[in-house]
């Protein structure tokens, strides 16, 4: 059973400068809420108990975010008669129940951050997803985690993009396609058009199985000096490790770039 969530939080935001120059990108507000909180919220639907945030040392904003007791409480006891107030403590005290903090005190790949989680890992599989990207309508996860209990295997969210945009993404191979899913036979991280297996792009929202830990453990740095979780990836599917794409059937919602974080709150009021 998949039951932890890592959300790696180090990265530095840039492409949402000069709003994340004050707040973390995960929790710039998507129409009263966080993206990190929507990501979240999919997580609990889909049976998650327990998140893994990876963040920096001296990025306090975050855990200030889920562990500020004293500041509601105060609130509380002034506005006594405001019910709102009252469940949103409730909210926040559910998930900090859930929530164990690690450490990556500088953007060093998403490979670095799983590695970072080793300790508190217990299953044979768990979820990564990216806070940059949002999946509303449906819920991605709960389809990934149905879809790894019936194959036994670990799974990667995918979608079709256009055939000319392949070299901006992380391209999946594969064979035995059918409506909803496939089995991957490659991996290849923006490739040329004339290389590309297919158009079917890599979505931040992984299963994983824990022993991607020894291959991240003794993998090589690649580009920018960083450990990607992709190349860990390319390695198991090479010693025959079955992966499958999870094509979802929700709405994708890129909240990475300063375009898309605008146009996030139009999509998402359309859809909840």
């Amino acid at each position: 059973m998949v039951k932890q969530a890592i959300i790696p939080l180090a990265g530095l935001g840039t492409r949402l400068l000069p709003l994340s120059s004050i707040i973390p990108k995960e929790l710039l507000p998507i129409n009263g809420k966080p993206n990190l909180e929507y990501i979240m919220e999919e997580c609990i639907q889909a049976g998650i108990k327990q998140f893994i945030f990876v963040v920096p040392k001296n990025r306090t904003s975050i855990k200030k975010y889920f562990f500020n007791d004293a500041f509601y409480k105060k609130i509380i006891k002034k506005k006594k008669k405001d019910k709102r107030l009252k469940e949103v403590f409730k909210k926040i005290k559910r998930y900090q129940k859930m929530i164990k903090f690690v450490y990556q005190n500088k953007p060093e790949g998403t490979g670095h951050a799983v590695l970072q989680c080793k300790k508190y890992l217990s299953g044979t599989h768990f979820l990564m997803l990216l806070a940059d990207d949002l999946i509303v309508k449906k819920n991605c996860s709960k389809e990934m985690i149905a879809l790894h209990k019936k194959t036994k295997s670990s799974v990667i969210a995918t979608k079709k993009v256009d055939r000319k945009t392949v070299s901006r993404w992380g391209i999946l191979g594969f064979k035995l396609k059918n409506k909803n899913s496939f089995l991957i036979n490659e991996v290849i991280e923006k490739p040329k058009l004339s290389e590309a297996p297919s158009n079917y792009a890599i979505i931040g929202r992984y299963i994983l199985p824990k022993k991607i830990l020894s291959v991240l453990k003794n993998q090589s740095r690649g580009k920018g000096g960083e450990i990607h979780i992709t190349d860990a990836i390319k390695t198991l599917v090479k010693e025959n490790e079955k992966f499958y794409g999870n094509i979802f059937k929700g709405k994708y919602i890129d909240c990475g770039t300063l375009k898309g974080f605008i146009n996030s709150g139009l999509t998402i009021s359309k859809y909840l």
